[in-house]
């Protein structure tokens, strides 16, 4: 229906700049469900970071699962890094583009020291606010900082664990919190086909296929990259850890499937730790600690592919020749650099970032960002393909999936644990199900459990 509607609009006349009636109106529904979406952003990341860290207090192996985690992030974001940097050696799409080199970008640089910097926030929860005056009238935007937040919620996590007893009604009042937003989301991600129609529909009134135009070339190398890393890379790790691939897409696919329309790792959060939990079997007390932390640093195609790919088409549009060194900076930046990702404009900042370490054009980004909104659905659906991929492996390798419930048959709808306004539990929540004695499930989370 997005599709069909959105080509309704674009030969009716419908443009960004003056919309008609249709295009305005899936303008509208596309705009208001992502703004539904980034509404619960902040309470969602603080709140969920402070409860995981403190559900890691009952899992006797907490370290190793985090180092894990990390170490699979870097992994595969290094797999990604490798796979766009052959793409765009093989491919050549910055040769041949037919574009004059006219192209400016004002936006902001990407720096480690700016990256570094922004680690640290100005105020609580890292908001921020910022007034611009049009025609007379004074408009004040609102703004925050993922990556700030999620210092600050670590911050007090670990606080919270070291208090003790004492900070248990904190603890208590922040699950709560953490249970009526997540409900409140979850009213929002049910009627995501209605966003999702709005947010086709105007991506291709706005964009079609003729903005592509002599960018076609650089288009298929990223869709090549990242179907690659989703259809290849991560079910050979799947089958290498001798678990179904059938069954990792059927649990993860309802999670892709909004990432691809919103273009939101954030947003898609509590769909993602959903489908890791009571689809692929991870622990909850794992599962809420490794999500959320991959949905602002595990980003295999913001991060990973689009900044590879993307400085070696700029390299080559201005007639730059790239040493073995360069490319060895691009892989480093990529698997290093991607939480830079979760405080600033998306894969832009880490392009800019990539770009500036390598000494390429900066102008260069100025190119693509007419279409960057139709890479950023692809980008967007790898990163949250990953985002569970990880803690499920992670939780194989350690002995603590519960693998009856990822082998499970799939109905492919992701509420169906919800009968007349309520949860059951055991199927939300595999640390919920008793385990055998002497399981691995058993001997880890049982603290969890209770």
């Amino acid at each position: 229906m997005g599709l069909g509607l959105g080509l309704l609009a674009k030969y009716t006349g419908s443009t960004k700049a003056s919309p008609n009636a249709l295009g305005a109106t899936l303008q509208t529904i596309g705009s208001s469900y992502v703004s539904l979406l980034q509404t619960a952003v902040v309470p969602l990341i603080f709140t969920a970071v402070v409860s995981s860290i403190s559900n890691l207090r009952a899992v006797s192996n907490a370290a190793r699962l985090a180092w894990n985690t990390l170490l699979w992030f870097a992994i595969t974001a290094l797999i990604s890094v490798l796979i766009g940097i052959g793409l765009g050696v093989f491919l050549q799409p910055g040769a041949n583009t037919g574009i004059t080199q006219e192209a400016k970008y004002a936006g902001k640089s990407g720096d480690w020291w700016a990256f570094l910097t922004g680690l640290f926030p100005k105020n609580f929860l890292g908001l921020g606010a910022s007034t611009t005056v049009t025609d007379g009238v004074a408009t004040t935007a609102v703004s925050f900082n993922v990556l700030q937040i999620l210092v600050i919620a670590v911050a007090v996590g670990i606080a919270a664990l070291k208090v003790g007893k004492a900070a248990e009604p904190f603890l208590n009042l922040n699950a709560s919190a953490l249970a009526v937003i997540q409900k409140v989301l979850w009213w929002i991600i049910r009627i995501a086909p209605i966003g999702t129609v709005g947010l086709i529909g105007n991506a291709v009134a706005i964009y079609g296929w003729d903005t592509i135009g002599s960018l076609g070339k650089f288009t298929f190398a990223i869709y090549v990259g990242l179907a690659l890393v989703l259809f290849v890379v991560y079910p050979v790790l799947v089958r290498t850890h001798g678990l179904s691939v059938k069954q990792y897409f059927s649990g993860v696919w309802p999670a892709v499937q909004l990432a691809f329309v919103s273009r939101s790792s954030v947003g898609t959060l509590p769909l993602t730790q959903r489908v890791t939990e009571r689809s692929l079997g991870v622990p909850r007390a794992y599962a809420s600690f490794a999500v959320p932390l991959g949905a602002t640093t595990k980003m295999d195609g913001c991060a990973a592919i689009y900044p590879a790919i993307s400085a070696i088409f700029v390299a080559q549009f201005f007639g730059i020749q790239l040493d073995f060194t360069q490319y060895l900076l691009i892989a480093l930046v990529s698997v290093l650099g991607s939480a830079a990702t979760a405080g600033t404009t998306g894969a832009v900042v880490m392009l800019t970032l990539t770009l500036s370490t390598l000494g390429l054009p900066l102008a260069g980004v100025g190119l693509l960002l007419a279409i960057d909104p139709i890479l950023d659905m692809g980008r967007t659906a790898v990163n949250v393909a990953g985002q569970a991929l990880i803690p499920t492996i992670v939780a194989k390798r350690q002995g603590i999936l519960d693998e009856s419930l990822y082998n499970a048959p799939r109905n492919g709808d992701p509420f169906s644990d919800e009968v007349d306004g309520t949860v059951d539990t055991a199927a939300a929540d595999p640390s919920a199900a008793p385990a055998p004695a002497g399981s691995p499930e058993g001997r880890e989370l049982t603290g969890a459990r209770a």
